[in-house]
């Protein structure tokens, strides 16, 4: 099927384009970093492309607007913001809680550290540009041609599997820094699964909102608090951490229940997709 060969080549060329520079550098040396941000920068000038070549009648006549098929509009944009976010603190309470009673919280605080972030690097990698080109490319492009055919709810699932499949290149890289084989597929078979489950939550959002936004906060969001440290967790002593596994069950149902609540359409103004969760 056309829609779905079209989304294949997108992730296709997103992934390649990380490996058209030849480097003897790992993926966090800046020149390959830098290299990759150029990269990543020209398949985001390419990809609306395809989605114009979808909706091309659609959009000569008026009935809608490239922006508006890729979610760039700033109609209730704070609350996309806003939202979102909130909704993923609350799946997040668990290990938030456990960051703040550990301290960490006052790191946030310190303008010394926003300001050495931005000069990082790797954070910008991490932060700003991994979100935003991935969910430009897998959310922003991919969804409307996919919906061209497809459900939204069997969108919602189909789409993560090209993201979750294009991290397994994360596995090559692994290998050839040193470790070993079955380690390394491990490591990305849990990666694939991460991501993939992550990849419907922002889906989700994606086509609730109608917002760019949304996924993008979100994605920048769990990047910086990565999969919860289960270490640190079973190590709090006691009273601490039976209070943190109940803040974890508190966070999880909190975040099922107004799940369909903060993602209703009407509070973004979004009326695109004809059938909704």
């Amino acid at each position: 099927m056309l829609e779905l060969a079209t989304c294949l080549l997108l992730a296709v060329l997103y992934v390649a384009s990380l490996y058209i520079w030849s480097s003897e550098y790992n993926r966090d040396h800046p020149s390959t970093i830098k290299k990759r941000f150029v990269s990543v920068s020209v398949i985001m000038l390419i990809a609306p492309i395809f989605v114009y070549f979808h909706f091309r009648e659609e959009i000569s006549t008026g009935r809608t607007t490239l922006s508006q098929l890729l979610g760039m509009r700033l109609e209730k944009i704070g609350l996309a913001f806003i939202l979102p976010l909130l909704l993923t603190v609350c799946l997040f309470l668990g290990p938030l809680s456990v960051q703040i009673w550990n301290g960490v919280w006052r790191l946030y605080i310190e303008p010394a550290y926003w300001i050495n972030s931005f000069r990082d690097l790797i954070w910008i990698r991490n932060h700003i540009v991994a979100p935003l080109s991935e969910e430009f490319t897998y959310r922003a492009c991919m969804m409307p041609i996919l919906l061209l055919k497809f459900s939204t709810s069997t969108v919602i699932m189909i789409t993560p599997l090209f993201f979750g499949v294009a991290h397994l290149h994360h596995m090559v890289e692994r290998i050839r820094s040193g470790i070993d084989k079955r380690t390394a597929i491990t490591i990305s078979c849990f990666q694939f699964v991460y991501t993939t489950i992550f990849g419907i939550y922002s889906a989700f959002l994606f086509v609730r909102t109608g917002h760019f936004m949304a996924p993008f906060i979100v994605h920048a969001f769990c990047n910086h608090m990565g999969f919860p440290d289960i270490n640190d967790l079973v190590s709090q002593p006691n009273p601490q951490r039976k209070i943190f596994y109940g803040l974890y069950i508190i966070g999880l149902i909190t975040f099922l229940t107004l799940a369909p609540i903060l993602s209703n359409p009407n509070l973004y103004a979004h009326n695109l997709y004809d059938s909704y969760f």
